[in-house]
């Protein structure tokens, strides 16, 4: 069974940093894409950023490029989102996903992501 277990969230203003990391684990194929969602209260969940860890290959949402980076350890197992310039608008529940392809997976940066961690809460107040 696919584990993906977030941490790093917290609250910070304006212009701020934070790094989320995601310890990822049980893949039953190898080297499924990563990526980082985010969902803020009214809002639909929209991909943050996505990395295919074996080949270093990465994708960025408009808003968050130049400001995000997605990467991972030298064991490929954590994935982290570092993230700075923060701005208000990023506040939302951030979450992990994993590439499995099901009746319930979202489509993201050319994957079906269907495996998903319990999320981690960023503030950013002005």
């Amino acid at each position: 069974e696919v584990q993906l277990v977030e941490s790093g969230g917290g609250s910070v203003q304006a212009g701020g940093s934070l790094r989320l990391s995601c310890a990822a684990s049980g893949f039953t194929f190898d080297d499924p894409a990563i990526a980082w969602f985010r969902q803020a209260p009214g809002k639909e969940r929209e991909g943050v950023a996505s990395i295919r860890r074996s080949l270093g290959l990465t994708t960025y949402a408009d808003s968050v490029k130049g400001r995000f980076t997605i990467s991972t350890d030298n064991d490929k197992n954590t994935v982290h989102l570092q993230m700075n310039s923060l701005k208000p608008e990023d506040t939302a529940v951030y979450y992990c996903a994993a590439e499995r392809t099901h009746s319930d997976s979202v489509y993201y940066a050319g994957y079906w992501f269907g495996s998903w961690g319990q999320g981690t809460q960023v503030t950013v107040s002005s």
